[in-house]
């Protein structure tokens, strides 16, 4: 089956109001539009034409729906979520743990009783969250830690008042200190860095770090006594252009500032957050989890496969991603196991192998390609992501 999905949008706080409806043509209605989540996630699982959800169809038939292979690698749970995502203002400090950590951690929170559903529960299920975000116009985030030397060089040009011994403690190459010290300091005691921050951005001079200071002045206006904000120090600033993309994989410790991508994930809700968000924070929990080795190039491009044809690699085991390039012509995706295709520019009709059922896709709209099914056809003049199970 090739069916066209109707999926939930997320109003969380952070969204932009307007740049999803600005891609799917749709009149804004002033509430933020943060997430549209495409995929079988029990807690916002897209819907199907026949009005089942796809979360219940995968549940009553795994094999029928995901392929025998895949059903059996993954347990009957569909592998990958796939967002579009607009963020107007910046989401938490946060990372993701391993598939070991995640099974270890949803088992003591299965065992301390703690609903499923609580704010302060640190594992919703027990598999990992890595994650591809690729650009579909300038993004702005803090992503891996930034290589010492360069954190320290912006710490020397900018000589906020206070911030001796965290410095010191990075000259020193003890970065999960400096991390955790930061981390662990009440708001009390933030405030006064924070502010120190900021009036040593105003007073800087020099032409370097532009990115940097014009994110955390930001983020010290935003969030006056938050830890994650001297946490982002620490962090690579980066900004993505179209279709530049970030692969997050486990422990890599990131914030999304601004703007509207294209993400896909393992199919998790896993998130430990460390600041710079009202939700729960659970430091100790969060920096067992971190991979502190800095991360000197962040930015990962597309590589060419074919004509029109590129692909993201990451590495990552529960997805693969191309994107498709057309100009009224049509391609040829292989692959097999269930595959979401989503439209971001133009329109594409997308249809498989062996079968006569196709849908037409405009921007912002996606399918759903059964495991069973062939290689994907797509046709038309636009851009498209196709997701696939490894």
């Amino acid at each position: 089956m090739v069916v066209r999905l109707q999926n939930t949008i997320r109003d969380y706080a952070w969204g932009s109001p307007t740049a999803i409806p600005e891609l799917t043509g749709v009149e804004p209605d002033g509430r933020p539009q943060a997430e549209l989540w495409m995929g079988a996630h029990e807690s916002a699982p897209s819907v199907l034409p026949s009005g089942d959800s796809l979360y219940d169809v995968v549940s009553a038939g795994p094999a029928d729906v995901l392929g025998a292979e895949t059903a059996e690698r993954f347990d009957g749970r569909f592998p990958f979520l796939a967002k579009l995502l607009a963020a107007a203002q910046p989401l938490s400090i946060q990372a993701h743990p391993s598939r070991e950590q995640a099974i270890d951690g949803y088992a003591r929170d299965e065992a301390a009783g703690i609903p499923r559903d609580a704010g302060d529960r640190n594992y919703k299920d027990a598999w990992p969250k890595p994650e591809i975000l690729i650009a579909l116009g300038p993004f702005d985030a803090l992503v891996g830690f930034r290589p010492l030397e360069t954190t320290v060089a912006l710490l020397d040009a900018l000589a906020p008042v206070g911030f001796e011994e965290l410095t010191e403690l990075l000259r020193d190459g003890k970065l999960q200190d400096a991390f955790t010290q930061v981390m662990s300091s009440d708001r009390d005691s933030i405030r006064p860095l924070v502010a120190a921050l900021a009036e040593a951005i105003d007073r800087y001079a020099g032409e370097a770090f532009a990115l940097e200071r014009e994110s955390l002045l930001r983020l010290c206006s935003d969030f006056p006594d938050d830890p994650g904000v001297l946490a982002a120090l620490l962090l690579n600033r980066v900004r993505l252009e179209r279709f530049d993309a970030v692969y997050l994989p486990a422990g890599n410790v990131h914030a999304y500032l601004h703007g509207l991508g294209f993400e896909v994930m393992a199919n998790s809700d896993n998130v430990l957050r460390g600041g710079l968000s009202s939700k729960h924070v659970d430091v100790p929990e969060l920096v067992s989890v971190v991979d502190f080795e800095p991360l000197t190039d962040p930015v990962l491009t597309a590589s060419p496969v074919s004509d029109g044809i590129s692909s993201y690699e990451t590495g990552c085991e529960y997805y693969a991603i191309v994107r498709v390039d057309l100009d009224d012509d049509q391609r040829t995706v292989a692959g097999e196991g269930p595959r979401i295709v989503c439209c971001v520019a133009g329109t594409v009709e997308v249809g498989a192998e062996g079968t006569e059922s196709a849908v037409m896709l405009s921007a912002g709209q996606s399918a759903f390609a059964a495991g069973p099914e062939g290689p994907c056809n797509l046709r038309g003049s636009g851009t498209a992501f196709v997701v696939s199970a490894r």
